[in-house]
């Protein structure tokens, strides 16, 4: 019983870190697909509500296409 606690836990752990490592790498494709137009960091700095919106959105699409493969 107690070891399948801890491998049930240790599953949640690499599943989170996969979600994490593909929302770092979609948020870095999607910077470098709009680099030439601006900065997506500065931009949500300056409080750009549309930027901030589209991240978002980029954030939830990965996860729901996460759970869809996991």
């Amino acid at each position: 019983m107690e070891q399948t606690i801890w491998f049930k836990l240790l599953e949640i752990v690499i599943y989170v870190a996969i979600g994490i490592a593909y929302a770092i790498i979609g948020y870095k494709l999607m910077e470098l697909k709009y680099r030439k137009h601006f900065k997506l960091t500065e931009e949500v700095d300056n409080h750009n509500k549309a930027v901030g919106i589209m991240i978002g959105g980029l954030f939830i699409g990965i996860a729901i296409i996460m759970s869809g493969v996991l």
